[in-house]
Order: C-alpha cells, then sequence, then structure tokens
C-alpha cells in the first residue's frame, strides 16, 4: 500500500457500525467531512458531530445506501462480517474507497487503511502498521508527538521565508539553502517558544549567515 493524504472537503464518508470503533472512525473524519453514521444501536461516546441514522440495512441492501449518500470513502465497522464484505463490496462495485475495519494485512483493491496520526497544523505524521498491529501504531504515535512540538509554527515560519525570498528574486537553490539552515538550527527551534516575532529575528540572523550578509 501507498500512503497519501486525502482533503475530505466538502465530500461525505458513511460509516457502518455505531459502536466504538464506528465513532472513532466518525471523530477523525468529521474534521473536514461530512459524516453519517448507520447502526441500529449507538455507544456511548463522542461521534464528532456525524449525522447518526437508526438503521439496520441487510447485506443486501447496502448498495442502496453508498447511492443515496454519494460518499468518498465508506467505514465498514459493524460486528457482523456479512454487513461489512457487502459494504467492500458494493463500494468496489461503485468505485468507492473503503475502510473494513474488520479485516488486517492485504486488502483488496479500493481498500483504504486509517493511520495514527500526530498533527501539528498544518504539518502531519501518519502512521501505518497496514492494519496488523494497531497497538503499534499508537504507540509509535505518542513517540512522535514529543518530536512534532512546534512544528507546525516553524512550517509557518518557512512558508513565510521562502515567500519573501522569492518576491526578493533570490535564487532557487539559495532559497533552499536559506530554508534548510533554519530548520535545521536549534536556535530557531527554541525562539518558537517565545512567539513568532522572536523566531523570524532568529531565523533572519541565520539567513545572514548562509548568504553571508553582515548582521
Amino acid at each position: 500500500m501507498i500512503p497519501l493524504f486525502h482533503d475530505f472537503t466538502d465530500e461525505t464518508v458513511l460509516v457502518f457500525g455505531g459502536g466504538p470503533v464506528g465513532a472513532r472512525k466518525a471523530r477523525r473524519f468529521a474534521r473536514e467531512a461530512r459524516v453519517v453514521v448507520v447502526s441500529p444501536a449507538f455507544a456511548d461516546r463522542a461521534f464528532g458531530g456525524a449525522d447518526l441514522v437508526r438503521a439496520a440495512p441487510a447485506p443486501g441492501d447496502v448498495g442502496a445506501w453508498l447511492d443515496r449518500a454519494d460518499p468518498a470513502l465508506v467505514v465498514a465497522a459493524t460486528d457482523d462480517p456479512e454487513v461489512n464484505a457487502a459494504v467492500a463490496r458494493a463500494a468496489r462495485e461503485r468505485e468507492v474507497l473503503v475502510n473494513r475495519t474488520d479485516e488486517s494485512g492485504s486488502r483488496d483493491a479500493g481498500s483504504v487503511v486509517v493511520p495514527a496520526t500526530v498533527r501539528d497544523d498544518p504539518v502531519a505524521v501518519a502512521v501505518s502498521t497496514g492494519g496488523t498491529s494497531p497497538a503499534l501504531s499508537k504507540h509509535l504515535r505518542e513517540r512522535l508527538e514529543a518530536d512534532l512540538d512546534g512544528a507546525g509554527a516553524m512550517a509557518e515560519l518557512t512558508a513565510d521565508i521562502r515567500a519573501d525570498l522569492q518576491a526578493r528574486g533570490v535564487a532557487p537553490d539559495r532559497r533552499r539553502d536559506a530554508v534548510r539552515a533554519v530548520v535545521r538550527d536549534e536556535r530557531v527551534w527554541k525562539a518558537l517558544d517565545t512567539g513568532p516575532s522572536k523566531a523570524k529575528d532568529t531565523a533572519a540572523d541565520v539567513i545572514s549567515d548562509v548568504r553571508g550578509e553582515p548582521s
């Protein structure tokens, strides 16, 4: 499987299953997409503002639900393997991405694995074991959380630096060297803790050193 990031803004994600797994999937996708959860009952969990539809579709009814919702992604998270298989089959027939939560390891074409994710917007790092070990994915995510502290602020700072250097007509290779120097400089990372103004001044000093300019 090849990892990709997909923008679900203005898309619909259809989740079959209202248990803890379905609730977790709903919360994950509700940050961007409209989420519809179909289930005869719902766990006492937060669903992230998803639309909850109380129904118990039989395997033969699943296709009609997909046709009505027109989802970009379908999640099969029920405790009935036959229903989950019907969800996966209906999704493949309609060329819709599907995440089947009761399977691990090798998967059919069109299936996706939802990874453990660490975020410091706009930075996101995803960890996956291909669905074989969710516990390991979670452990690795927790280890990465400390390493990503401040990464979002660094991404915004360097985006501003790149735009400024480009506007000033700095050559692409020199822009690249300058941004790399900023990203690798511990002084800039420390300055981010005190606010964007201090970090910007520190980054300017780093860039001056790289370009051989007087401070």
